[in-house]
């Protein structure tokens, strides 16, 4: 089965996205990327098709941006 990913810089509306997120499907499906604590991570994000976070990617690649906590240009820096 393939998870979802969760991408977030840590922000309050990227943490508040996370906990509806998790409400909302179960956290084994879920994995959960903090950009801010894992900038190597920032370019897989990119490819991914996310242009700002708190975005959740589907198994199915399509690319759900939630609300706007930053830019991946802002995590770049």
């Amino acid at each position: 089965m393939n998870k979802s990913v969760f991408y977030h810089a840590g922000c309050p509306v990227c943490v508040s996205a996370e906990q509806e997120i998790l409400g909302l499907i179960d956290a084994n499906a879920v994995e959960v990327v903090h950009l801010g604590e894992d900038k190597g991570k920032v370019s897989t994000a990119e490819e991914a098709g996310v242009k700002s976070v708190p975005a959740l990617v589907t198994p199915s690649g399509n690319v759900l941006h939630i609300n706007f906590g930053a830019s991946l240009d802002d995590l770049k820096a």
